[in-house]
């Protein structure tokens, strides 16, 4: 007998999900506050976009230098230990920036030196959270469970920025200390998680083991397309990465202003996963994952290009609301396509495509505004999107008969 979607709801009420959820909700408001307050010191102390950039270099450094490593510990070792510990030093390392901010002695290379721990931290945090994921609700439900999942953190991703912006603007201080008390908060939540299912005997470490994720996705037509197009396609469209400079010196607004626009992708992305809840993805998945890719380069377009700020809100809900589909799609396809036993070296792997999109894509987007100007940094990474996407319908012509998420 085929499973219903209340049999599918019903397998969601596992008592660990909601700890889950809650535990990632608080992660992802934690990081959101803090990216909107980092990013706006940064740019608020040097007026420079390179500045900008080297923001997103020093985060994305750390996943280059230890994806292999992560993938390995996830697999090896309890994976709810490790989120704990990840969440507690950024709970930390914030703490510590707001005391130094507090007392007067930030530099900013001590900004990038937090940046640099906040990024080797949540390398180890986002694959292991996804790797958990699986164990929580059955296979049937993952992708309900995704979609939920992707839901919440879209929730946090709109409240965050916003509430980051009005703490900046209450006190400096402000957002990096609620920030800290919510990595805490979640890293305590991890302790009342159960496993619905255990973890299995695990190998001993090896190289080829260490490498095995990165061999399992290249054998994976499937899965190599679906996150490379992620990492591209995000890589070339990051115009969000410049919002401290749309924000201050195009659209003229203040930190108020920065953290609606932060919000903004979010708000679309909220919007898409409560579709996505109701109406699951059935079928043409691989056609759909390409038109969202396609839709999402063409909305960066308009809001590189726009000077008021409800267009540019606008732009960027569509934005968020296209890369949510993507990213369904992707997270789906990557957790039922991998066996239990190797997910977190594959999560890991993903999280370095993920990782590279958003936090290089950010460098990228911060040297190309630098010699080129925000706008037209912007224009050519929409446009770059796109081509991306066209291209890879051709090179991945798998993922683009793709019908369905289990393949």
């Amino acid at each position: 007998m085929g499973t219903t979607a209340v049999d599918r709801d019903r397998l969601l009420d596992h008592p660990s999900f909601p700890v889950f959820w809650a535990a990632r909700v608080l992660s992802a408001l934690a990081f959101q506050m803090s990216a909107v307050a980092i990013g706006w010191l940064v740019y608020a102390r040097t007026g420079s976009a390179y500045s900008l950039g080297l923001v997103g270099l020093f985060q994305f450094l750390p996943m280059v230098v230890l994806t292999l490593l992560v993938g390995h510990v996830a697999d090896q070792y309890d994976r709810r230990r490790i989120v704990q510990i990840c969440q507690l030093v950024e709970g930390l390392t914030l703490a510590v920036l707001a005391v130094a901010i507090f007392d007067d002695w930030l530099t900013i290379p001590g900004v990038f030196a937090a940046v640099l721990v906040l990024g080797a931290a949540r390398a180890f945090e986002q694959p292991t959270m996804a790797a958990l994921l699986p164990a929580l609700v059955p296979a049937v439900a993952l992708p309900r469970a995704l979609a939920i999942s992707s839901s919440a953190v879209q929730t946090a991703t709109i409240i965050g920025p916003s509430l980051g912006g009005l703490l900046y603007a209450v006190g400096v201080t402000a957002p990096f200390v609620i920030a800290a008390v919510f990595f805490l908060a979640a890293c305590g939540l991890m302790t009342f998680m159960r496993l619905q299912r255990s973890v299995p005997r695990r190998e001993p470490p090896t190289l080829r083991s260490v490498f095995s994720g990165i061999a399992f996705i290249r054998s994976r037509p499937v899965i190599l397309g679906s996150i490379s197009l992620d990492m591209f396609a995000v890589l070339l469209g990051g115009a969000t990465a410049l919002l401290p400079i749309y924000a201050h010196d195009i659209l003229q607004t203040g930190p108020w202003g920065l953290g609606l626009l932060r919000s903004a992708p979010a708000v679309g992305a909220l919007t898409m996963s409560a579709v996505l809840t109701r109406v699951p993805l059935r079928r043409g998945v691989g056609r759909k994952m390409f038109a969202a890719v396609i839709v999402f380069g063409a909305a960066t377009v308009v809001f590189a290009a726009s000077t008021s700020l409800v267009v540019s809100l606008v732009a960027l809900a569509v934005l968020g609301a296209a890369d949510n589909v993507s990213v369904v799609i992707r997270s789906s396809l990557v957790q039922l396509l991998t066996p239990d036993e190797m997910r977190g070296r594959v999560s890991a792997v993903n999280s370095l495509f993920v990782g590279t999109s958003n936090q290089l894509g950010e460098f990228e987007s911060g040297m190309a505004a630098g010699l080129l100007g925000a706008v037209p940094a912007g224009v050519l990474g929409g446009i770059g999107t796109i081509v991306i996407a066209l291209l890879w319908m051709r090179l991945f012509p798998g993922l683009r008969k793709t019908e369905t998420l289990s393949g």
